[in-house]
């Protein structure tokens, strides 16, 4: 992949792919082909295909039931109103119950921009960190997207996947493997590690570049696999520099923030720690990409300017 894609084509090229395979999946929408931009699947598998309509609750509970009943069932929404709307079935239908369903939480974080607070998931993280059995990724790049969803779409038990709203760029060789629990390092540093989460990634990457222009060695640590996590290789990564600056379009609770934050806490090893995201008490601003990380300090400009107050 040498061009930016959007997740949810890339998504979508994999359930036609598993298909292929033999995997017997269905996809569950509820009134979101679009935007989980799956036309080229229902073109191949009009059969395939449930749409529930807009009813969320529904969505998950009929996943659960295609799930127990035999079927790889796969949601596809937008993240807002999958996480805030159908949060009970998702933890007592799939969570509970351990159902084999794969959620693909859509446009997540701020992507919907202008549409603002109902449309903006901030919380998805932090809501699924608190349900058992999930598992919980968040990709960076088309290729891991692909790699995770893959790796879902064949793993056993409930997964969810947070997806951004934008075609994003490659940041991964050809080469690279997705390994559920890994802490992927993105870039080597001494001087302070970045630690982001989805798309802000790449304004950790870009942040990093500034960074070294500065005489700054930054460490960037791609965390796409919040669970399962290798808290012990996140530890050692975390280890030996002199501070650490978390980012995540997501509140500062409960995200990539917490997770680094307990694990330097349990640890007992006193590294200063940066949490940039959406503020404790705070709404994601509404407004374009570029305008509301720049508000948020989570930009690559941002970012760079809390790692030199570590300094």
């Amino acid at each position: 992949m040498s061009e930016a894609e959007h997740f949810a084509s890339v998504m979508t090229d994999a359930f036609i792919a598993a298909v292929d395979a033999g995997i017997d999946l269905v996809p569950v929408v509820s009134d979101s082909t679009s935007t989980a931009k799956i036309s080229p699947f229902v073109k191949r598998f009009p059969e395939r295909l449930v749409n529930v309509g807009i009813a969320e609750q529904a969505l998950v509970g009929v996943a659960a039931g295609l799930a127990l009943g035999g079927k790889v069932a796969a949601t596809c929404n937008a993240a807002p109103f999958l996480i805030s709307r159908a949060n009970e079935q998702i933890k007592v239908d799939v969570c509970y119950n351990q159902a084999n369903v794969k959620m693909f939480g859509l446009n997540a974080g701020a992507s919907y921009g202008p549409l603002a607070s109902t449309h903006h998931s901030i919380d998805d993280i932090s809501v699924m960190r608190g349900f058992g059995h999930v598992q919980i990724f968040a990709p960076a790049d088309p290729l891991e997207c692909r790699q995770i969803t893959d790796y879902a779409l064949r793993h056993v038990g409930p997964v969810y996947i947070r997806l951004d709203g934008k075609p994003l760029r490659p940041l991964h060789n050809a080469d690279y493997q997705f390994v559920p629990g890994q802490v992927d390092v993105l870039r080597q540093g001494a001087d302070v590690t970045l630690v982001a989460l989805g798309s802000v990634v790449h304004e950790a990457f870009d942040a990093a570049q500034l960074l070294a222009e500065q005489g700054v060695a930054a460490q960037v640590l791609n965390l796409s696999s919040i669970r399962p996590l290798n808290r012990e290789a996140l530890l050692e990564a975390l280890s030996g520099k002199g501070g650490v600056v978390t980012v995540e379009e997501h509140n500062i609770n409960g995200g990539v923030g917490s997770v680094v934050a307990e694990i330097l806490a349990e640890a007992g090893l006193g590294v200063p720690l940066i949490r940039l995201g959406i503020a404790d008490g705070e709404y994601a601003a509404a407004g374009g990409r570029e305008a509301t990380r720049a508000l948020h300090g989570i930009d690559a400009a941002g970012i760079a300017a809390a790692a030199l107050r570590l300094r």
